[in-house]
């Protein structure tokens, strides 16, 4: 086979002419999948930042609620306290109570139940 032989035979096998009708859809498609590929991580990136902006605000209220939460834990634990107790209990009129007696399973009772007095000082 002579050079000019398979030169001719090549040139059969490429397209002619209108090649650059050809790749005008080619390039539009290309144009469009770019485009809309841009547009779509334009929205994701806009969803995620809202996403992060709500996330910072709910962290936000939960320091709020855990700040107002620990306040009302300290105010339960100020009524709570033995002399707190104490003092609110006689102001109600309550006294402090005699010796205890127990009540054994079998029905006996140890030690011997006194009366509540109140103390001459108050």
């Amino acid at each position: 086979m002579t050079a000019p032989n398979r030169l001719a035979r090549l040139a059969s096998l490429v397209p002619g002419g209108g090649s650059q009708a050809a790749r005008t859809p080619f390039v539009l498609l290309v144009v469009v999948l770019l485009g809309s590929g841009l547009l779509a991580l334009l929205l994701l990136n806009a969803s995620v930042n809202q996403g992060s902006f709500e996330l910072s605000k709910l962290k936000q209220q939960t320091k709020e609620h855990t700040d107002e939460q620990q306040a009302l834990q300290e105010e339960v634990d100020a009524y709570s306290a033995p002399d707190a107790l104490d003092r609110r209990a006689r102001e109600l009129g309550l006294v402090p109570g005699g010796a205890p007696a127990f009540l054994l399973p079998d029905g006996t009772v140890r030690g011997v139940p006194e009366p509540a007095t109140p103390e001459p000082g108050r």
